[in-house]
C-alpha cells in the first residue's frame, strides 16, 4: 500500500510538473511571439547562428520537439532549407537543458544567508503562484497576463517537482531500491534503454530529467548510474520528433527528423566510447561512485548536449548528405504551390508564426490575382485560347487557396488565446474573402471578352484609349495592395484609398462620356453594355483593394477596426495633408489626362 501511495504521489507531482511546463511555455511563446516569428527565418544564415537560434527558441518555448516541429513547418513553407534546419536541430538539444538548470535551484543551501531562502523552490513556488494569480486575474494588460502565465507555470512546475521529491523520499532507506540501482550501475546499456523508453512514454525529455533530479534527493543516485540514463533520454526525445516529421511532410521535413535521430545517436555512441575509455583507464576514480545532486545532473546534460553539438557542427553538410541518402527524393508528383505549402498545420504550435506565414501566402495569392486581371483584360484587345487557359488555371489556384486558407484559419482559431491574435486572424480571413472576389472579377472579364469575340463587337477608338488609362490606374492600385500585403506596411496601405477615390471619379466620367457616345450612335448598344460592365467591375476591383488596405491598417488601429466606414468618411470629407497630397498626385497622373482626351 505504501508503494501504491508513493506511485500516486509521484505521478501527481509529474502531472503538475508537465502542466507547469506547458503553462510557462505558453506564456513565453505568447510574450515573445513577434520576435519568435522572425528569429528562425532570419538568424540562420550560417551553421553557428543556426545553432544559437535553435538553442534560443527552445529555451523560450521549453520544448526541443516544438522547435523542430516549427522548423519542419518553415521548411514546408520554403522559409528554411535543410542545411539551416540541421543547425537549428543541433541548437535545440542545447536549449532543452535550460529547464534542468532551473530545477537545480533545489540544491540551494540557505545556511548562513537567509536571503537565499527566497530562491529555494519551497519559497519561490508560492511566491510565483501568488504573483501569477494577481497578474492574470487582476491586471488586464496583455503583457502582464503573459508574465502571469510564466509565473504560474513556474510555480506549478516547482510544486510538482517538490511533490515528486516528497514521493521518492522513502526510497532513500529502501534496500530493494538501492539493489536495483546497483544493477543498473553495472549495465550502462540498460540505463540508456530505460531512459529512451521512459522518455517515449512521458513525451518530454525535460520531465524525465526532472524525475531524475527529484530522485537525486534520495542521496543514493551515483554518477555511473545517471549518465547512461541521460543519454537514453536524449535518444528518446528523437522518436516523437521523427514521428511528427514523417507525417504528411516533404522529403526535407522527414530528413530533419532523421538528422535529429542520427545526431543524438552519434553523440550517444561517442560519449559512451569516451566515458568507457576514461572509466577503464582509471580516470577520475572518485567520480563514478560519487552521489550526484540535481545540479550535477543538469550540468552533465548541458555538457553532453553542448559538446555533441559543437563536435558535430562542422559536419552539418555531411549530416545533410546522409539524410538525403536515407530519405530519397520522391517521384515527381503534383506541384505544391508556395501559398498552399505555407498552410502547414505544424506551425499551429505557434499561432503568431502560423498567421505570419498565412499573411505571406496571401501576398503570393494577391500577386496571382493581379496578374490574372491583366491577362483577362488583355483578352479584350486580342483573344487567345492559351491566355484563357492560363486565366482558368490561376482562378482555380486562387479558389483552392481561399478554401484551404479559410479551413486552416478556422482550425488555427482553436489555438489562439490572445485577443490581439484573434483580431489578426479575423482580419486575415476577411482579406482572403476580398482577394477571392478580385479573382472572380478576372473571370467576369474573361466571360465578357468571350461575348465580345463571339458577337464580333468592337469599341470605339476613344473608348479603347479611355480603358487603357483606367486599366493603368487599376493595375497601380492592385500593385499597391499587393505591396502592402507582402510588406505589411501601413505607409503603403494608406496610399490605396486616395487612388480608389480617383478611380471612382474616372469611372463616373467614363460612364457619362460613353452614354453620350451611345446617344450619338458612335458605339453600338451591345458593345456599350459590355463597356459599362467593364467600368463597373474595375470600380469593384478598386473597392476590394480599398477593403484590404483598411483591414491592414486596422491591425494596429482599434478605431478603424470598429468602424472603418466612419474612418473612410472622415478621410473623404476632411483628409489629412498626406492623404490630400496623394490624391492630388493621382488626379494629375490619371484623371487629368482622361479629362483632356
Amino acid at each position: 500500500m505504501d508503494t501504491f501511495l508513493m506511485l500516486i504521489k509521484l505521478l501527481g507531482g509529474l502531472a503538475m510538473f508537465l502542466y507547469g511546463m506547458e503553462i510557462m511555455g505558453d506564456g513565453l511563446k505568447q510574450g515573445s511571439g513577434k520576435a519568435l516569428k522572425n528569429v528562425l527565418g532570419k538568424l540562420t544564415h550560417n551553421a553557428f547562428m543556426g545553432l544559437l537560434t535553435g538553442a534560443l527558441v527552445t529555451a523560450v518555448i521549453q520544448s526541443s520537439t516544438a522547435t523542430i516541429v516549427l522548423t519542419v513547418g518553415l521548411i514546408s513553407a520554403g522559409i528554411l532549407n535543410l542545411k539551416q534546419a540541421v543547425s537549428i536541430v543541433l541548437g535545440a538539444n542545447i536549449g532543452t537543458t535550460v529547464t534542468a538548470q532551473i530545477i537545480r535551484l533545489m540544491d540551494i543551501d540557505s545556511t548562513g544567508a537567509s536571503w537565499l531562502t527566497l530562491f529555494k523552490p519551497d519559497t519561490l513556488a508560492p511566491i510565483a503562484l501568488v504573483m501569477g494569480v494577481i497578474l492574470v486575474m487582476f491586471v488586464k494588460k496583455t503583457a502582464s497576463k503573459n508574465a502571469g502565465m510564466i509565473a504560474l507555470g513556474f510555480g506549478v512546475l516547482f510544486t510538482g517537482l517538490m511533490g515528486m521529491t516528497d514521493a521518492v523520499e522513502p526510497l532513500a532507506g529502501s534496500e530493494a531500491f538501492v539493489n536495483i540501482l546497483s544493477y543498473f550501475s553495472d549495465m550502462p546499456l540498460l540505463g540508456i534503454i530505460t531512459g529512451l523508453v521512459l522518455t517515449v512514454i512521458v513525451q518530454s525529455s525535460s520531465a524525465m530529467v526532472g524525475i531524475l533530479q527529484a530522485l537525486s534527493s534520495t542521496g543514493v543516485m551515483t554518477f555511473e548510474l545517471v549518465y547512461p540514463i541521460i543519454m537514453g533520454i536524449n535518444l528518446g526525445t528523437c522518436v516523437t520528433t521523427a514521428l511528427v516529421c514523417s507525417i504528411g511532410s516533404s522529403e526535407d521535413a522527414k530528413r530533419t527528423g532523421v538528422v535529429h535521430i542520427v545526431f543524438n545517436t552519434i553523440g550517444t555512441i561517442l560519449f559512451m566510447i569516451v566515458m568507457t575509455i576514461i572509466r577503464y583507464m582509471g580516470g577520475f576514480p572518485q567520480m563514478w561512485e560519487s552521489v550526484v545532486d540535481s545540479g550535477g545532473i543538469a550540468n552533465f546534460q548541458t555538457l553532453f548536449n553542448l559538446a555533441t553539438a559543437l563536435v558535430l557542427l562542422p559536419f552539418t553538410g555531411q549530416l545533410v548528405t546522409l539524410s538525403c541518402r536515407i530519405i530519397k527524393d520522391a517521384k515527381a508528383s503534383q506541384e505544391v504551390y508556395p501559398e498552399m505549402a505555407a498552410l502547414d498545420t505544424k506551425l499551429m504550435i505557434s499561432p503568431v508564426m502560423a498567421m505570419t506565414e498565412v499573411g505571406k501566402a496571401i501576398g503570393v495569392a494577391a500577386s496571382i490575382a493581379k496578374d490574372n486581371l491583366s491577362l483577362s483584360f488583355a483578352q479584350f484587345k486580342e483573344y487567345t485560347d492559351e491566355r484563357a487557359q492560363q486565366i482558368e488555371v490561376n482562378e482555380n489556384r486562387l479558389d483552392s487557396f481561399a478554401d484551404a486558407a479559410d479551413n486552416y484559419l478556422i482550425a488555427l482559431s482553436g489555438n489562439v488565446e490572445r485577443e490581439s491574435d484573434n483580431r489578426q486572424l479575423n482580419i486575415l480571413m476577411q482579406c482572403i474573402h476580398d482577394l477571392e472576389r478580385i479573382g472572380d472579377y478576372a473571370t467576369n472579364f474573361e466571360e465578357m471578352a468571350i461575348k465580345k469575340k463571339e458577337r464580333e463587337l468592337s469599341f470605339s477608338e476613344a473608348a479603347n484609349r479611355e480603358l487603357d488609362v483606367l486599366e493603368d490606374a487599376v493595375s497601380e492600385i492592385l500593385r499597391l495592395t499587393v505591396d502592402a500585403v507582402e510588406s505589411e506596411s501601413d505607409h503603403v496601405a494608406r496610399r490605396v484609398e486616395p487612388l480608389e477615390e480617383v478611380i471612382d471619379d474616372m469611372v463616373l466620367l467614363l460612364k457619362d462620356r460613353h452614354t453620350d457616345r451611345l446617344c450619338q450612335g458612335v458605339c453600338s448598344i451591345n458593345a456599350g453594355l459590355i463597356f459599362m460592365d467593364i467600368l463597373t467591375y474595375f470600380e469593384r476591383v478598386a473597392d476590394q483593394c480599398s477593403s484590404i488596405a483598411m483591414l491592414l491598417l486596422a491591425r494596429n488601429n482599434e478605431e478603424i477596426l470598429q468602424n472603418h466606414h466612419q474612418y473612410l468618411h472622415q478621410l473623404h470629407t476632411a483628409g489629412d495633408r498626406s492623404y490630400l497630397a496623394e490624391q492630388e498626385n493621382r488626379k494629375k497622373q490619371y484623371l487629368v489626362p482622361l479629362e483632356n482626351m
